[in-house]
């Protein structure tokens, strides 16, 4: 689990791999990740924009930018979470994911929520003995 705070924003990410969904021989690995954002400030703001960094093993990245998260602009007022499941694709057994939630407060100020860098793993990452 990976957890990060920013101005009274909790981000956790939980990332899982799906064998079921993946094909090592044909280079596809597959993970879900599940996300609960948990606000812990005294202030409501609503879930706008998302940022995603995806990084696989080879270094090459990603960005994805839209509105909201599977569909969504969730409000949270203070003590209120809200949690999703996705999924994201590689080409590569390992990777690494990051990000940002745009936040705006009810008072219209906007800010950046972090989405901590999590690392996906699969049991097909190559080992090295010395």
């Amino acid at each position: 689990m990976y957890r990060a705070v920013t101005r009274g924003i909790q981000v956790t990410v939980t990332p899982s791999y799906l064998a079921d969904r993946s094909s090592p021989e044909d280079n596809r690995y597959f993970w879900a990740y599940t996300i609960e954002i948990v606000n812990l400030g005294d202030v409501t703001v609503q879930l706008k924009t998302r940022h995603w960094k995806i990084t696989d093993a080879q270094g090459h990245v990603q960005e994805v930018r839209g509105p909201g998260v599977v569909g969504e602009q969730p409000i949270l007022k203070p003590g209120e979470r809200f949690e999703y499941t996705s999924g994201v694709p590689l080409t590569t057994p390992t990777g690494l994911m990051a990000g940002t939630y745009q936040m705006v407060a009810d008072d219209g100020e906007r800010f950046d929520a972090v989405v901590p860098t999590f690392s996906l793993d699969s049991p097909h990452i190559a080992r090295v003995l010395h």
